[in-house]
C-alpha cells in the first residue's frame, strides 16, 4: 500500500513541478510562493476546523490530531526547512531548464540514503553504491550538457540554488521519517495530517512576513507580478502529492529510502513536460543523463529490498 502510494505521490509531483515551472514564467516568485502557501492552508484548514469542533472526521484518514507547544514545535522546525528548501529551488527553477532541474532533484534518494546512513545507523550494500555512484556520474554529465546551454555548474548560482534545495528536500525526507516513527523507535509519533496541514499554514505566515519585509518594499523596482491559474494548479497537487507521501510513511513497514526514491521518479512526468509543453534544448543528452538517474534508484531500490 505504502509503495503505491509512494508512486502516486511521484505522479503528481511531476505535475505540480510542470504547473511551477509555468507560473514562475517572467514572474516575480516571492508572491508566487506567498499565494501556494496561502492556497496550500486554505485546503487543510476546513480539516483542522471540523476536528477541532465536531466528530465528523473521527477515525477517517482526514482527521487532524491536536496539541501545545510541545507538538507544533516540531512542526515549526519542519516548515522552516521545507520553505528553505521551496525558496532556493523557486528561484533556481525559474532561471533553469526543467530538463536541467528534473535530474538534479532526482539525485535527492542518494542524500536521504547518506543521511540515513548518518543518522539512523543504516549501511550501504553493494548495489546502492553502485546506485550512489550512477547517480554521481549522472550529474557530473549533467553539468556537461548544461554548458552546451551556458549554463556553468561550478559557476552559475541558480545552479547552487537547486542544488541547496534538493539538499534542504532530503534532510526534510530524513525528518519526516523522524516525526512519524513512534516513539519506541526513537521518534516522535506525530499524527499526519496534524504535520501536513499545520506545517503548511505556518509557512504561510512565514512567506507573508517575507512578502511584505523583502519584496513589497521594492515591487516596483524588481520583475512584476501577474496571476496565472496555473498558481492555483501548484497547490492542488502538491498538497496531493504531499498527502499520499505522509499517508505512505505512516504505515509502520514503509522504509523513507524507498519512499524518496520512488517519489523522485516524478522527473519523468516533468522531464516530458519540460521536451514537450516548453521546447527545452539539448535533450538527446539529458535523455541519457536521466537515465543514469533512474538506473541509479533501480539499483537503490533492488540494494534496499
Amino acid at each position: 500500500m505504502w509503495l503505491i502510494l509512494a508512486f502516486l505521490s511521484a505522479a503528481f509531483l511531476g505535475i505540480y513541478d510542470s504547473l511551477k515551472k509555468k507560473a514562475l514564467k517572467d514572474n516575480a516568485v516571492i508572491p508566487i510562493l506567498f499565494l501556494n502557501t496561502l492556497f496550500s492552508s486554505l485546503i487543510f484548514l476546513p480539516f483542522i476546523v471540523l476536528s477541532a469542533s465536531t466528530e465528523v472526521l473521527d477515525g477517517t484518514i482526514f482527521h487532524v490530531a491536536s496539541g501545545g507547544w510541545e507538538v507544533h514545535k516540531y512542526i515549526v522546525l519542519k516548515a522552516l526547512i521545507v520553505l528553505s528548501s521551496w525558496v532556493l529551488g523557486y528561484f533556481g527553477m525559474k532561471h533553469l531548464p526543467l530538463t536541467i532541474v528534473g535530474p538534479i532533484n532526482a539525485t535527492r534518494p542518494v542524500m536521504v540514503l547518506v543521511g540515513a546512513l548518518l543518522f539512523f545507523g543504516e549501511r550501504l550494500n553493494v548495489w546502492q553504491w553502485i546506485g550512489v555512484s550512477l547517480a554521481v556520474l549522472s550529474f557530473l554529465l549533467l553539468s556537461r550538457s548544461g554548458k552546451k546551454e551556458g549554463i556553468d555548474f561550478k559557476h552559475d548560482h541558480w545552479i547552487y540554488m537547486i542544488v541547496g534545495a534538493a539538499v534542504m528536500g532530503a534532510i526534510s525526507g530524513l525528518y519526516d521519517k523522524y516525526l512519524m516513527a513512534p516513539e519506541s523507535e526513537g521518534g516522535v509519533g506525530l499524527d499526519r495530517m496534524m504535520v501536513q496541514s499545520w506545517y503548511n499554514i505556518y509557512q504561510c505566515f512565514m512567506m507573508l512576513v517575507m512578502l511584505m519585509l523583502l519584496w513589497w518594499p521594492k515591487h516596483k523596482e524588481t520583475t512584476p507580478f501577474h496571476w496565472d491559474w496555473a498558481i492555483i494548479g501548484v497547490s492542488i497537487f502538491l498538497s496531493t502529492a504531499d498527502f499520499m507521501y505522509f499517508y505512505a510513511l505512516s504505515i509502520p513497514a514503509a522504509m523513507i529510502s524507498i519512499v524518496s526514491m520512488v517519489r523522485r521518479g516524478s522527473v519523468i512526468v516533468s522531464f516530458l513536460c519540460g521536451a514537450v509543453l516548453f521546447r527545452e534544448k539539448n535533450l538527446k543528452s539529458k535523455a541519457i543523463d536521466l537515465a543514469l538517474v533512474l538506473l541509479g534508484m533501480i539499483f537503490l531500490y533492488i540494494g534496499s529490498r
